[in-house]
């Protein structure tokens, strides 16, 4: 398979991070292929991600025996498993890290999702697993919840790199960029070198489209089902309207200056649900300079075989993308409505895979006690 149009649009400056993550993956050498051969510059994590991995997998066998002799809580439990992986995934993505100076070779470890709502415990786990993996090209994954915002700040304070996650709304992705922006702030008041500091604010892309579209179906007309479809990148372009906006301000600059790099947007949630879309669409509609997209492999695969780089579909697309959404408004769609259900759900699901692992580690060690 010929990673022609991987590297096509990498020059176009989107980073491809692999949305995956398994300990198989890793001693196979996979990972390190993906790194060389199709241009992956860094690793997303969820707790949904090593459930699976868990299950699937010998590999974890000699680890979860050790934890259960040991009699392990189940909480410190996923923090091991997760560290283990994650930190090997960050040595294997370090060039990717060298030869960006820090920017992509990045890996994403979530804090546990049933702390979503708690802004102290955030901050402390966030310092936890920060000192656990202890590399420099980890991502601590932060949700855009209104108890996140501040943990968001007070974690970058402390010096520690942030992937933003769960951002649906053009409101939350502003006040995600404020509490950026206090997060570098308060670090430099702190004597943190913020040339250390990386982040990236991941904006939820097919989603948008499920949630729409749902809606646009039960409305019925002609003309809301000619809008199938293309809520979710109208979304996302009027999102990098508003990063070019931010990151261009007098405030900004006075951080550049000091050494920091932008937050950049990340495109998540980049798989089409509609069988009836083009699979890669929300990569080729999303093409813009500083923005990383991370996929499933099936995503990297089908891109490298059949995508194309449209280098001006987002800067040159905002008009559009505003009438867009005027005419979703139109028909009888609200907007803050619409955001407001893809947080709610969003947190659910964000809860629901941290029980998830914890109902998985739980098992792995009670069967590894009774081996």
């Amino acid at each position: 398979m010929s990673s022609d149009r991987l590297a096509e649009l990498a020059a176009a400056g989107v980073a491809i991070w692999l949305d995956d993550l398994s300990r198989l993956r890793l001693s196979s050498g996979d990972l390190d292929k993906l790194r060389r051969e199709q241009h992956v510059a860094g690793v997303t994590t969820n707790p949904t991600i090593f459930a699976k991995a868990v299950t699937s997998a010998d590999a974890y066998a000699e680890q979860n025996k050790d934890l259960a002799v040991r009699e392990t809580s189940v909480a410190e439990a996923m923090r091991a498993i997760m560290g283990y992986d994650v930190r090997w995934a960050c040595d294997v993505m370090k060039p990717a890290a060298d030869a960006s100076k820090g920017v992509d070779g990045r890996v994403s470890i979530e804090v546990d999702p049933t702390l979503a709502n708690d802004t102290a415990r955030t901050v402390a786990e966030a310092k936890a697993l920060w000192w656990l993996v202890d590399r420099d090209n980890l991502f601590i994954k932060i949700p855009a919840t209104p108890e996140g915002l501040p943990a968001i700040t007070a974690t970058l304070a402390a010096g520690i790199s942030v992937n933003v996650t769960l951002i649906f709304s053009l409101e939350r992705y502003d006040a995600v960029i404020e509490a950026f922006f206090a997060g570098l702030e308060q670090a430099k008041a702190n004597g943190h070198d913020l040339s250390k500091i990386g982040s990236v604010a991941s904006f939820f892309v097919s989603r948008v489209d499920t949630e729409y579209d749902k809606r646009l179906e039960k409305i019925g007309t002609d003309e809301a089902k000619a809008l199938r479809g293309k809520a979710a990148i109208a979304n996302a372009k009027l999102a990098y309207k508003l990063y070019e906006e931010k990151f261009s301000s007098e405030r900004w600059q006075g951080l550049a200056d000091a050494g920091a790099h932008p937050q950049r947007p990340l495109w998540a949630s980049t798989s089409t649900k509609n069988p009836e879309y083009r699979d890669v669409i929300y990569v080729e509609e999303l093409v813009a300079p500083g923005t990383v997209n991370t996929m499933p492999e099936a995503v990297i695969h089908a891109f490298a075989d059949h995508g194309e780089v449209r280098l001006d579909a987002v800067t040159g697309g905002y008009a559009e993308a505003q009438q867009v959404m005027d005419r979703l408004a139109a028909v009888g769609i609200d907007y803050n409505d619409v955001v407001e259900v893809l947080e709610r759900e969003g947190v659910e699901k964000f809860t629901a895979s941290g029980k998830e692992m914890i109902e998985t580690v739980q098992k792995a060690l009670d069967s590894a006690a009774a081996s």
